[in-house]
């Protein structure tokens, strides 16, 4: 046997794959599969070990030896050969994990030997070629980018990939070359041109990359007669501060090198003939929700390189669903810049998770040092960023500065407030807006019509710097402020009445609104511009429901408005949002109404008819709250005659909504009714809503417990259904106003499953966006589920509590239907004596003012208090009030709760009779609603009343 002959290759096979550990080497159907030595390591382990638990500490010291790793490096890996191997793929399973243990190979192993191929490849094609840097071993986020890349080359052959600095452009380019190598047997030239300062020494660079010793003064057509008929690939990184240079080259061997290829990398496009650019992505972030685990925020590329990168920099705490939200703020505050995230996470080792989340808000994360071998321009975020800042004209700098005001995306029309002055006219900015966005230093997107510009985060801290150390920083911060107030007001101006929460406009300007208010309440603010700032602004807030906003900044601008702002639309707005935020964050006490009244006064005076309008329509929720129910439908009256003078129909729809609603509190159910089903009819109603927070955005509300109390039961249902399945929108008050009332509704047809939903949605809701009321309101509606099953004591407590808060915030809308409640569970439980005080004080209460559309019912809980107490008299007294205050209400549903009360106390005495054939005949006058718990109660009692009388 010769000496040369070699030996066979020892090996193991699992599914249609082959690994030679000797060798390092992993076979798919007999194509090289490339993973990383760490990755290898732990297949190789598994291998070993095949069909058995190899435990996380085994695993991590064979590909680890002598090192401490934490075990998210281990899952990473792990993750990177399930990937390699198809893992899950087309129901492909080759390892699984066993929570607690460790990782097993379940695929069956074969150990086999073979004989080696005549020339065997080696494992890592390593060519000493034109300079091309070695393939980084691990790469996350990009393998499908460099795919679709390498794609578009072979089809294309010249390519720019374009984007900002550290993104990932070199990375990229580099993989595809490697990818590139046996398309072009290896003749892959690579030309790093960043320390070029010189650009006429671009075409020497290449000559010296390629071999090329050229005699003449132009090495271009020696260049060029070197490339004719070869095939080759070119690689140009960085070729922005030589952009002329490398794109007239990269032309001319385009047209005149068939065979060759070339990609370029570049802050700015080349814009030469033949190039297709690809604008490389920022890395996958997770998306800002709050409601991710660990485990899914890891699948986005860039909360993976984060991890991923925080571990090799020396981090040991294991990532928790508890960090999720911090590791999102962060991939997000660094907008999947692969640069700024492998130099931020550099530091969590040292300052730890939320530590280093925190200090992203201030300019250190720009200085942050990265790996020493990086290039210097990639040593730190502000080194990258001078890189770019350096190679721009002096008047892309000051445009970048004064843009850098800007907190969120901005129009055209906001960089043509801010950036322009006396010596920089206004074509000049637009022309720099170009050629910074040409150069990936201002991101362009498209919303709606018309370009939404912004500055990535770490762009933007690095030009505030800049714009600070310049001196303007103060003036051109007052010009963002006057800018966000006219937007704001345009914004309004172009809602069609719907406000400003309505417009889609709002949510993207909100973070520049909080900028400029700071600002401008600040000790170098002006307070005329504070003032109606404010006053756009607190409109804005109302419309999202930031309602702490809205009574924070309203209360700071009533503080220092002037003279010349007093009686004019600018404290109009402030007065009017400053008591709708109070009603829902400090009750609806006397400020509330003060506010509400000032703001009416100044919209009577100027004349402004919407305005009156708008008001009116919160001061007849502000009494509704109360429980003022009287003062109800002269309000609504008003907004009627408005409506009519205005003559604008959602209005009028508006003005019927109210109406209906002060009828169905008061108690008169025809006529609620009637306006309630007259805004259905109106065809503009559901295409055109003005106002905020109004009753009239839907009908349903009210109406669909109106149908309940004229004795429509499934009716009343299905208009409730739609309040079941809403989801929460920007005005959160209409919402949880639609699942109480909605809620009603269930409680009424005894559906106490879909009662108890809406009650603890209701809760969560108010709770996260401090509605204490509304949250006081919830908490009683879970006390009347408690008190439904049986869990008296629970159920009274918290009924008293949420009472006793809703009192105390003067919100007594509530407090009657609650008061009815605790005084039947205290009854229930033996506490006669105190029901009989609750069920009195209610009453007393409803009918100061004027009485409400609960009191049958009331009257109704009375008569029974009053039977507990032995007080038969006064207890019929009280059942036969109810029916007649229910027949003059059209309150069908209560004149049955009364009728069977009555029917009750009556059986087997001289009255008997009389109460049985009131009962079926009430009973009788229902057409649906049969499965509901008081007819079926109705049924029972008058089959049994039947049976008792013998069958009559």
């Amino acid at each position: 046997m010769s000496s040369n002959a070699r030996e066979p290759r020892n090996g193991v096979s699992f599914g249609p794959f082959r690994i030679f550990p000797a060798e390092r080497l992993l076979e798919r159907d007999g194509v090289v599969v490339p993973v990383g030595s760490r990755a290898f390591d732990l297949l190789a382990a598994l291998v070993e070990k095949s069909g058995d638990v190899v435990g996380k500490d085994e695993l991590i010291a064979r590909a680890w030896p002598n090192l401490i790793v934490d075990e998210s490096s281990l899952r990473f890996h792990i993750a990177g050969l399930r990937k390699a191997l198809g893992d899950g793929q087309s129901g492909a399973r080759y390892i699984a994990n066993v929570p607690g243990r460790g990782y097993c190979l379940v695929a069956p192993a074969i150990p086999f030997d073979a004989a080696p191929p005549a020339a065997a490849p080696p494992l890592e094609v390593v060519r000493p070629v034109q300079g091309l840097p070695h393939r980084l071993t691990r790469m996350i986020g990009r393998d499908e980018t460099v795919r679709r890349i390498g794609d578009l080359l072979a089809r294309k052959r010249f390519l720019t990939i374009h984007g900002p600095g550290g993104i990932g452009k070199t990375t990229v380019a580099v993989a595809v070359a490697h990818a590139h190598l046996d398309a072009v047997d290896g003749a892959v030239y690579f030309l790093d041109l960043a320390p070029l300062a010189d650009p006429a020494l671009v075409v020497d660079a290449l000559a010296s990359v390629l071999g090329v010793m050229p005699q003449a003064v132009d090495p271009v057509p020696a260049i060029i007669d070197f490339l004719h008929g070869r095939r080759a690939l070119i690689v140009l990184d960085s070729c922005e501060h030589v952009v002329g240079a490398a794109a007239t080259l990269a032309e001319r061997i385009h047209q005149e090198a068939p065979g060759v290829a070339l990609l370029a990398t570049s802050r700015e496009r080349l814009r030469v003939e033949g190039e297709h650019v690809v604008e490389l992505p920022p890395l996958d972030r997770p998306p800002d929700s709050g409601a991710l685990s660990i485990g899914q925020v890891l699948n986005f590329a860039a909360a993976h390189l984060f991890a991923d990168r925080a571990a090799a920099g020396g981090y040991g705490a294991e990532l928790t669903d508890a960090d999720a939200a911090t590791v999102t703020e962060v991939c997000r505050k660094l907008d999947g810049i692969a640069l700024a995230i492998e130099l931020v996470a550099s530091r969590v080792a040292a300052h730890g998770l939320h530590e280093t989340a925190a200090l992203l808000d201030g300019r250190l994360r720009l200085l942050w040092q990265g790996r020493r071998t990086a290039l210097p321009r990639h040593q730190t975020l502000n080194a990258a960023l001078d890189w770019s800042y350096d190679l721009i004209s002096e008047v892309e700098r000051t445009v970048l500065r004064r843009l850098s005001i800007f907190v969120g995306p901005f129009p055209l029309s906001a960089v043509q407030s801010v950036a322009p002055d006396d010596r920089l006219e206004d074509v000049l900015v637009v022309e720099a807006l170009e050629g910074l966005v040409a150069k990936s230093l201002v991101s362009v997107g498209q919303q709606a019509a018309a370009s939404q510009y912004r500055l990535l985060d770490t762009t933007r801290a690095y030009a505030n710097g800049k714009l600070a150390e310049s001196g303007e920083l103060n003036g051109i911060a007052k010009r963002h402020a006057a800018y966000v107030r006219d937007a704001l007001r345009d914004i309004a101006a172009a809602s069609s009445g719907g406000g400003l929460g309505a417009s889609k406009d709002a949510p993207s300007i909100l973070g520049d609104v909080h900028a400029a208010l700071r600002w401008s309440f600040a000790a170098q603010g002006e307070a005329a511009l504070a003032a109606s700032l404010a006053a756009a602004a607190v409109t804005l807030f109302a419309g999202l429901s930031l309602l702490n906003e809205c009574r924070r900044w309203s209360e700071a601008a009533l503080s220092v408005i002037d003279d010349a702002n007093r009686d004019t639309e600018t404290e109009l707005q402030l007065q009017a949002a400053l008591g709708h935020a109070l009603m829902f964050t400090d009750g609806n006490g006397d400020r509330t109404r003060a506010a509400l009244e000032r703001a009416l006064e100044i919209a009577e005076r100027l004349g402004d008819r919407p305005g009156q309008f708008r008001l009116l329509s919160r001061l007849h929720m502000y009494y509704r709250r109360r429980g003022e129910l009287s003062l109800l439908e002269p309000v609504a009256r008003r907004m009627e005659t408005l409506a009519a003078r205005i003559g604008h129909p959602a209005g009028v729809a508006a003005a019927h909504n109210l109406l209906g609603v002060s009828h169905h509190l008061t108690g008169d159910l025809p006529a609620a009714r009637a306006h309630l089903e007259a805004v259905l009819h109106l065809a503009e109603f559901r295409r055109v809503v003005p106002g905020h927070f109004a009753f009239h955005r839907n009908p349903s509300i009210a109406l669909a417990r109106n149908l309940w109390l004229q004795g429509y039961p499934d009716q009343a249902v299905a208009a409730a259904k739609p309040l079941a399945t809403q989801t929460a929108t920007a005005d959160l008050v209409t919402y949880c106003i639609g699942l109480i009332w909605g809620a009603s509704v269930f409680q009424w047809v005894g559906d106490w499953d879909m009662f108890e939903a809406l009650g603890e949605r209701l809760i969560a809701s108010a709770a996260s966006h401090s509605l204490k009321p509304y949250e006081a309101v919830g908490l009683a509606m879970r006390g009347e589920r408690l008190i439904q099953a049986g869990q008296l004591d629970g159920g009274i407590g918290l009924l008293q509590t949420a009472v006793a808060a809703l009192r105390a915030d003067h919100y007594e809308l509530y407090t009657s239907g609650f008061g009815g409640s605790l005084a039947m569970a205290l009854a229930t439980r033996g506490l006669v004596a105190d029901a009989h005080a609750v069920i009195d004080e209610t009453l007393a209460r409803v009918l100061l003012h004027g009485g409400s559309f609960e009191l049958p019912e009331l009257l109704r809980i009375r008569g029974e208090v009053q039977l507990r107490l032995g007080d038969v008299t006064g207890a019929e007294a009280s059942f036969r009030e109810a029916i007649s205050v229910a027949d003059r209400q059209g309150a069908l549903s209560w004149r049955l709760r009364a009728c069977t009360s009555l029917a009750r106390l009556c059986r087997g005495g001289d009255g008997a009779r009389g109460a049985r054939d009131a009962l079926a005949e009430t009973h009788a006058r229902f057409t649906e609603g049969f499965t509901s718990a008081d007819l079926e109660a109705a049924q029972t009692l008058l089959a049994e009343l039947a049976a008792a009388d013998g069958g009559e």
